[in-house]
């Protein structure tokens, strides 16, 4: 009987991933099961605005808000190629209209008004798109008398292709944030990796609460810029968010699959007093 070859049976690409922090190769499923978190060493990989609205909110809770707005290139900004052309690739690349999402749902239960940045859309950077969305979501969140809930996954603070109606943001943004303060009501922050530049300048560091993820960078300039202008070395864990807990910039560090129970928690301690 003749032999018959068969053809070897390769392993589907995509199953199996590395870890940046502790170089283990981890299966990929388990890896989503612990929403995005290594099994190993507890590294946050990135995890997308829509993925995230998934594990804070109650399912089919989220009713989305100005999801019609869309960036413009009123600069006729180009470096490397069109600003009018990068935001077409990103919006195909993500799926999303610009680098944020805002809408309003409930976290066990809870009433809230919530706006994620998502640093897939050109580094997660506000031009005046994101800015308005959550300045909206602020007003929104002031209409309603509901906690507002901020997620930063911002790495690249003001959009440059904007110029200064990108740098405007900033004020817009926090004068939503402070009268919807003087009406009393709770914002909570969420701080991933990165949060950085003029996200962290402004409403990332403006919370009542301000909650980071481990490990997470959150800073204004980067680490190397910063070393390099003032001639000194840094401290160790420099701009990460277990530095930032010890110096009294950051509230609390919670670990992901717990950030759900602690803001329902927080919203529910507030309301009580």
């Amino acid at each position: 009987m003749p032999k018959v070859e068969r053809s070897k049976r390769g392993i589907p690409e995509g199953l199996w991933l590395r870890c940046p922090q502790c170089k283990a190769t981890i299966f990929r499923k388990e890896v989503e099961a612990r929403l995005n978190v290594c099994p190993d060493c507890d590294h946050h990989f990135y995890v997308s605005a829509r993925d995230r609205l998934l594990q804070l909110l109650d399912e089919n809770s989220f009713e989305e808000m100005d999801a019609d707005l869309r960036p413009v290139d009123t600069l006729g900004f180009v470096d490397s190629q069109p600003y009018a052309k990068r935001i077409v690739e990103q919006q195909k690349k993500t799926g999303m209209g610009d680098a944020a999402v805002s809408g309003t749902g409930f976290i066990r239960g809870r009433g809230v008004v919530i706006g994620i940045t998502d640093f897939a859309f050109m580094a997660g950077s506000m031009g005046a798109v994101v800015g308005e969305k959550l300045a909206r979501a602020a007003e929104k969140a002031t209409e309603l008398k509901r906690p507002l809930i901020f997620v930063s996954g911002s790495g690249g603070g003001a959009r440059m292709q904007e110029g200064i109606l990108s740098l405007m943001q900033m004020a817009k943004v926090s004068a939503a944030l402070a009268r919807y303060h003087l009406a009393g009501g709770l914002y909570i922050c969420i701080l991933t990796n990165p949060t950085m530049g003029g996200v962290a300048a402004s409403w990332a560091f403006q919370g009542d609460i301000t909650i980071a993820e481990p490990k997470a960078m959150i800073g204004f300039a980067g680490a190397r810029t910063i070393k390099n202008t003032i001639r000194l070395e840094l401290p160790d864990g420099f701009q990460t968010s277990e530095f930032l807990l010890k110096h009294g910039f950051v509230d609390r560090i919670v670990s992901r699959k717990d950030i759900r129970t602690e803001v329902s928690s927080i919203i529910d301690y507030c309301e009580i007093q």
